[in-house]
Parts: C-alpha cells; sequence; structure tokens
C-alpha cells in the first residue's frame, strides 16, 4: 500500500506561482511513476503533468507547457508540481497520483493510488 499526501496550495494572484509537494509512504517509491491532476467544481479530474520512475521522461497538459514542471526526488519519496504564471481558471484541486505500471498514463483510471488533495485557489 502506498500512502500520498499533497501539501503546498494556497491562494494565489493571477501570474502568481505556487509548488506543490507530494510526500509518499513506503519503500518502493523509485518503482512508481507518478502524475498530477487536478478537478475543478463541476468538471471532470485532468491529468496535468507525468513523470516516470528516474525522472527522466516527463508529460504535460498543454495547457501548461512551459509553465508548469514536475520533477521528483527518489531519495525523499516526493514527486513536486512547480506551477508558474497561474491563471484563475486553474483554480481547482490538485491532486498526486502513483501508477503500478510503467507507463505514465493521462488518464485517472490508470492510476492506482492517490492522494488527498490540495486546493489552489486563484484570484483574478
Amino acid at each position: 500500500q502506498v500512502q500520498l499526501v499533497e501539501s503546498g496550495g494556497g491562494l494565489v494572484q493571477a501570474g502568481g506561482s505556487l509548488r506543490l509537494s507530494c510526500a509518499t509512504s513506503g519503500r518502493t517509491f523509485s518503482i512508481y511513476p507518478m502524475g498530477w491532476f487536478r478537478q475543478a467544481p463541476g468538471k471532470e479530474r485532468e491529468f496535468v503533468a507525468g513523470i516516470s520512475r528516474n525522472g527522466g521522461s516527463t508529460y504535460y497538459a498543454d495547457s501548461v507547457k512551459g509553465r508548469f514542471t514536475i520533477s521528483r526526488d527518489n531519495a525523499k519519496n516526493t514527486v513536486y508540481l512547480q506551477m508558474n504564471s497561474l491563471k484563475p481558471e486553474e483554480t481547482a484541486v490538485y491532486y498526486c497520483a502513483a501508477n503500478r505500471g510503467v507507463a505514465i498514463p493521462r488518464q485517472p483510471q490508470e492510476y492506482d493510488y492517490w492522494g488527498q488533495g490540495t486546493q489552489v485557489t486563484v484570484s483574478s
């Protein structure tokens, strides 16, 4: 069993930055590809970014390319999401997720473990 705990959310003005963290339990963190998703009220959960097991490959939703950066520190069992130039429409609960496979899927149903989420609110 893997437990994920997100932190770093909060209130920020449009154009501002936040860094989310996702700490995981267990000694097998490095074997899981990880993803960040977000879900706004009334909307489906959507893929934001993903990272391979060793951090060598990263993938982003088109809407965040060039502004968000996903990274991981396997020694600290933590994955990060640096978010710059935030927009009001990116207000959502942000979740991290772990996949027991080797791929970095973009569909939330492909992930096996989820955190509880952290709220990000971007004011205009």
